[in-house]
């Protein structure tokens, strides 16, 4: 009986996700996280945003 406990304790934890308090693209600080949510990831502005969409397509052409 005293290996069904750590299992039983073993599930009740739950992991929580960490929320990306960094923008992908400059890595400044998120200050307004719903303001520029696309496709679930936060980014500090539009311009990253953009910016990112630039390089994402330029990577696939190669």
């Amino acid at each position: 009986m005293a290996t069904q406990a750590p299992e039983a304790e073993a599930k009740k934890v739950k992991v929580k996700k960490e929320k990306k308090s960094n923008c992908p693209v400059c890595n400044k600080v998120v200050k307004r996280l719903k303001r520029y949510y696309r496709d679930g990831k936060f980014y500090c502005s539009k311009k990253c945003w953009r910016a990112f969409i630039i390089k994402s397509k330029a990577e696939e052409k190669k």
